[in-house]
């Protein structure tokens, strides 16, 4: 016998048989429960919506953003740019930011793989109430989205945050900082700047938002960005952005249709500290 059974007395020895016992029948009759658990779920894009509700963004914006990402995600295009993935299927998170301190999750992780499941989140994300609060924290969003990956069920081939909003960064940690922590940990953040409304029109705009977001905000392996320059062509860009995302192509677009597509530029052109100043001198903090 075993030496490490050798002073084991009856009842000691009738436990551990009924101990035994118990494991080949669990084994038996609950196996997938106990020893078969799946693990993440392989996709080929785990990706973020990171969308804007500061008071900068006012309602019509907002309604135009969300619907922007409902069309999008139920578009024909979309759907085969979904099924000629590598895995055919993605998972998506919609979260709501405004401050340092304040993000939302609206729709947690989501897995997409067709018609249905992306017609369920587009009907998740049509029901879900509107909000606005103050400030504007493009690295709280960033480190907020990062923190959603974490043990979300997901593998992703590539991991994406899409940034959308109508302002800099004046609120919480510089968003350069942010920005390249989350592309150190292999993640790529593509942007959509709103620049529907004239500059200087509400505290902390820039005329050249599109540059910021270039310049500042944007990073990773692909990154890019698509500003919106006036209303009509709203659901247009959201959907191109979307289908580069999760197919990783680049799309051809029209000259005609006021989109813009842009990479990441080497020189900033603009100051990527220009929010966090303009509220510093306001407000002396």
């Amino acid at each position: 016998m075993n030496s490490r059974f050798r002073n084991i007395g009856p009842g000691k020895a009738l436990t551990w048989q009924m101990a035994l016992l118990a494991c080949s029948l669990a084994l038996f009759f609950y196996p997938s429960s106990l020893f078969a658990k799946d693990g993440p779920v392989t996709v080929d894009v785990e990706l973020v919506l990171a969308v804007d509700v500061s008071y900068s963004m006012d309602p019509e914006e907002q309604r135009l953003q969300r619907d922007g990402y409902i069309q999008a995600i139920t578009s024909p295009d979309f759907l085969k740019a979904l099924q000629a993935g590598s895995y055919g299927k993605i998972a998506i998170a919609y979260m709501q930011w405004a401050s340092a301190y304040d993000q939302d999750v609206l729709i947690p992780w989501t897995l997409i793989d067709g018609p249905a499941s992306a017609k369920a989140f587009a009907e998740k994300l049509m029901e879900a109430p509107y909000r606005r609060a103050r400030r504007t924290s493009i690295s709280g969003a960033i480190d907020a989205a990062m923190k959603t990956f974490d043990k979300n069920g997901y593998n992703g081939v590539r991991r994406v945050i899409d940034v959308s909003g109508d302002g800099t960064n004046n609120d919480g940690r510089p968003v350069t900082i942010a920005r390249d922590d989350a592309v150190r940990e292999g993640v790529t953040i593509n942007g959509l700047p709103l620049l529907i409304r004239p500059s200087s029109y509400s505290y902390g705009d820039i005329a050249n938002l599109d540059e910021y977001y270039e310049d500042c905000v944007i990073g990773g392996t692909g990154a890019f960005m698509i500003p919106i320059k006036d209303r009509e062509n709203f659901v247009r860009a959201t959907k191109t952005k979307l289908i580069m995302e999760i197919a990783e192509t680049t799309p051809v677009i029209d000259e005609n249709a006021s989109l813009i597509l842009r990479t990441q530029q080497r020189e900033p052109r603009v100051s990527c500290t220009v929010g966090e100043n303009m509220w510093r001198d306001r407000w002396g903090r």
